[in-house]
């Protein structure tokens, strides 16, 4: 097994989608497709979908995602699931973000490992520490 971390930068584009439910007593909830690029050593593409919760506190809300990954993380090819669980409190965040067990495929196959997530001047960074 490998163990390492990996980072680069990715860019992200969020869409709204109709969702089931729109929320109420001033909670707006919403559904994004979402769709990344990641560059460096983990070089790849995503889609994915996005659930969140605005309450009417500036700053506090939540949301969890899903989204496949596929491409090539160090030259080695296949895909594999991320799961997002991200809260917002007044403006202190909380992220939660693991590849889902087994959803590693062809050469990431038993892939396990987290992700952390930076703004940096606008520009979106990621921190990737995996097991393979």
């Amino acid at each position: 097994m490998t163990t390492a971390t990996v980072s680069g930068e990715f860019n992200v584009n969020l869409a709204p989608i109709e969702g089931y439910a729109s929320g109420q007593n001033g909670i707006n909830l919403g559904r994004m497709s979402i769709d990344k690029t990641f560059k460096g050593s983990l070089n790849a593409t995503s889609q994915g979908e996005m659930l969140s919760a605005m309450t009417p506190t500036q700053g506090s809300a939540g949301y969890v995602a899903i989204e496949q990954v596929i491409g090539e993380l160090e030259g080695k090819k296949g895909s594999f699931v991320l799961q997002h669980f991200g809260t917002m409190d007044k403006g202190q965040d909380s992220l939660i973000l693991n590849v889902i067990p087994d959803s590693g495929t062809h050469e990431l196959e038993g892939l396990t490992g987290s992700m952390k997530i930076r703004i940096e001047q606008g520009i979106h960074y990621y921190d990737f520490e995996y097991t393979l």
